[in-house]
């Protein structure tokens, strides 16, 4: 006869063989959904091939290694109430990660669902830690990222995890403590979050059995010797009240229960008391037989005869029967003034409602057959789903430290350090940068996403960890708000492009009053209100934004001098334009103005007519339209139009927007050439980055036996911004040429 030797674990093959036999019947025998003999047959093959996938695997006790499948797919199959499919991926959850077999082969026999929730389970195992990463931000991170996919790999990965804290007393005291850790940190939450409670609770205190064993232990010991005590005062309550059940008719079972170990340790420390201080270390529940349109009423006709014997505690009184938890639990709490003085908590709820609390919705759905009973599970899975979607549910925070709620509208990020933060979804990288500090966002130049370089406007998912880089020549411009979504980072580069609009509004008043003194005129509020009339623009803020930025050209200033200085072209020009306002010289007044149409990504200026069926005007948000024979159109994007457009002609249709000619930017590439000298680069960017506030897209410089060559693509508002720009770059010394080329 073959043995099988271990420290602690010596079992004939043959014996072995028996066991597992005995533990696939088990399995069968304690499925919570009622089974065909064609799930029966499948559930057969995923056995079957398991055993064969892991007939060489032992688990750290000796045993063999299938007993952990098997273990893993009753507490699917009873504990959380799940079908056939989930039974069957439960039991194949480690071939793909252990063993030879592949995830195609997993589809070829079982499907597509298995195979998906087999590599959801699949690929939290495999996913390594990030250097630097927290454990516990990491297995955050792991469990986001199954969301995404099916709500079954979660609850097979809890039950996973529930098997494991079962049988972890093999495993070093340094892996207990961590597998422990996490569990209290992420599993235990999370199973509370999907009604699990039963599990929620057998985790909590496993996992202090494992983080604070002497507490755990001294716990345990208190409640195993109060065990009698606790029996006698149960008896004695109940004892009062089933007399008057009994007149009332009602069919009734009433049981007690212990609090959890964990649950009496968290209030021992919230309420600094000792085990023997908790008044409500053991609770009373009374499940009633009803019919679904009396169980509400029987519910509150149980609670009138309780508090018609017992004195109940008003501020305790929990009610889940008229608004049930977002999990689906139902029950009515009441806390009295037992014997001897005692608090007690009696839970009051139907067979129906206690099912429900044991099981959760899979409760509906026990006496389904076929397609019904999978769209009844189906539906439970889905609701589930809204469950861990739903900001405003009743169930507890995800992770108690974060007071985080998990739902659609929102992602979760990593730094390199593995901290989280949770952002919109449809957030760039420039968003997740001012989520972090707003001078970390002022200063974003791009951001290594998963460690690959991704620009600005990169939209990030759920799970990414990004490392955000910045350049302190970097400064915020107007582009910026067509691709940031958060309101922190709307904010913010607002505020710096308004402060930036004061700097240069300064700088272009003191350039105005040097230029108007050498046109032999002098900057008051007269030759102002004068200047913002000729240039057709709203306030003094935009006329000195305007020359500070370069948009008003030398030619046009004595265009405006020369018109100044012709006494009867001045008279003529203040009887027949008069302003009706007389706009302040201080005024710090933005105005957009919307003059001048944009198409596509590029921004790119083309030749259009506004259509006349909507009657665009500059502000509107409106589309491009190419005609057969009429070029571009300009539609509103309401127009009556516009949905058959759209519908039939997609392909003719061009994005288009109004901008603010004098924030437009153009982008140029200039080449320059010279002799190679030490801090040439730096004195080169920093004269680009000074000059009128130019924005700098790449630099390109190589250098060879003493001479180097650059090419530098950049953005400016016009071809005087330009001149100055390249007239400025030819006085850096060792600058030889400076020339714009024209493709790139």
């Amino acid at each position: 006869m073959n043995y099988f030797y271990s420290m602690a674990y010596t079992v004939s093959i043959e014996e072995e063989n028996k066991e597992i036999a005995s533990r696939y019947k088990d399995l069968l025998k304690g499925t919570y959904q009622l089974l065909t003999t064609e799930d029966k047959k499948s559930i057969r093959k995923a056995f079957d091939l398991a055993v064969d996938a892991h007939s060489s695997q032992r688990r750290k006790t000796g045993e063999p290694y299938i007993y952990h499948p098997i273990a893993v797919a009753k507490i699917v199959a009873y504990e959380i109430g799940l079908g056939v499919t989930s039974i069957v991926a439960a039991l194949l959850h480690d071939v793909v990660e252990d063993t030879e077999y592949t995830l195609e082969d997993i589809e070829r026999e079982f499907g597509e669902t298995v195979a998906r929730i087999v590599n959801g389970l699949t690929k939290i195992s495999r996913l390594n830690k990030e250097q630097d990463a927290s454990i516990q931000a990491e297995n955050f991170r792991k469990m986001l990222l199954t969301l995404n996919d099916d709500v079954r790999v979660i609850l097979i990965k809890i039950a996973d995890r529930l098997h494991n804290m079962q049988t972890m007393d093999a495993m070093p005291a340094h892996k207990q403590l961590k597998i422990a850790s996490e569990t209290l940190y992420i599993y235990a939450p999370l199973a509370h979050r999907l009604g699990l409670y039963n599990i929620k609770t057998e985790l909590e205190d496993l996992g202090l059995k494992y983080t604070e064993p002497e507490v755990y232990n001294d716990i345990l010991a208190k409640i195993t010797d109060s065990k009698e005590d606790q029996k006698n005062y149960i008896e004695t309550f109940t004892g009062v009240i089933k007399d008057t059940l009994n007149k009332e008719g009602f069919q009734y079972s009433i049981k007690g229960r212990s609090k959890s170990i964990f649950s009496i340790r968290r209030k021992m420390r919230a309420q600094l008391v000792t085990y023997d201080e908790i008044y409500d270390k053991f609770a009373i529940r009374i499940i009633y037989k009803s019919t679904n349109e009396q169980e509400k009423y029987d519910a509150w006709k149980i609670y009138s005869i309780v508090t018609d014997h017992f004195q109940p505690n008003p501020i305790r009184l929990r009610d889940w029967i008229t608004q049930p938890k977002s999990t689906g639990y139902e029950s009515l709490h009441i806390t009295v003034m037992g014997p001897k003085g005692k608090w007690v908590e009696v839970q009051i709820r139907s067979e129906r409602m206690d099912e429900i609390a044991e099981k959760g919705y899979a409760a509906h759905y026990k006496y389904k057959h076929g397609k019904e009973k999978e769209s009844g599970l189906e539906s439970w899975l889905n609701k589930l789903k809204e469950t861990l979607e739903n900001p405003d549910g009743n169930a507890v925070d995800f992770v108690e430290n974060f007071k985080l709620n998990l739902y659609a509208k929102e992602i979760f990020i990593f730094t390199p350090n593995g901290d989280i933060k949770a952002i919109p979804k449809g957030a760039s990288t420039l968003d997740f940068a001012f989520s972090i500090h707003t001078e970390i966002g002022m200063k974003c130049r791009g951001a290594k996403v998963n460690g690959k370089l991704r620009p600005l406007n990169h939209i990030l998912q759920s799970g990414d960890q990004v490392e955000i880089i910045t350049a302190n020549q970097q400064k915020p411009n107007v582009r910026w708000l067509d691709f940031v979504v958060t309101a922190r980072a709307r904010g913010r580069i607002k505020a710096a492009l308004k402060e930036e609009q004061k700097e240069i509004a300064n700088e272009g008043k003191e350039v105005l009053t040097r230029k108007l003194r050498s046109l032999k005129l002098t900057l008051n509020e007269s030759t102002v209100n004068d200047l913002v009339r000729f240039f057709k623009l709203k306030t003094s803020f935009d006329l000195f934004y305007r020359m500070g930025n370069g948009s008003i050209e030398n030619s046009q200033l004595k265009e405006f001098a020369s018109q100044k200085n012709n006494a009867f072209l001045n008279f003529f020009k203040n009887k027949i334009r008069r302003t009706p306002t007389n706009p302040s010289l201080g005024n710090e007044e933005v105005n957009e103005k919307y003059d001048m149409l944009v198409f596509g990504q590029d921004e790119e200026h083309l030749d259009y007519t506004l259509a006349k069926c909507c009657n665009p005007i500059s502000g509107d948000k409106v589309f491009g339209f190419l005609t057969i024979n009429e070029g571009l159109k300009i539609h509103k994007k309401d127009c009556p139009n516009a949905v058959s457009l759209q519908a039939n002609y997609a392909y003719r249709i061009m994005s288009a927007k109004w901008i603010d000619s004098t924030k437009q930017d153009f982008r140029v590439f200039i080449n320059v050439s010279g002799t190679d000298k030490f801090g040439l680069v730096n004195q080169l960017t920093k004269v680009i980055s000074s000059n009128m506030h130019v924005n700098i897209h790449s630099l390109n410089i190589s250098g060879n036996a003493g001479i180097f060559e650059g090419k530098i693509a950049i953005s400016v508002k016009n071809i005087g911004q330009l001149k100055k720009l390249t007239e400025n770059i030819k006085k850096i010394d060792g600058i030889e040429k400076v020339e714009r080329v024209y493709k790139q």
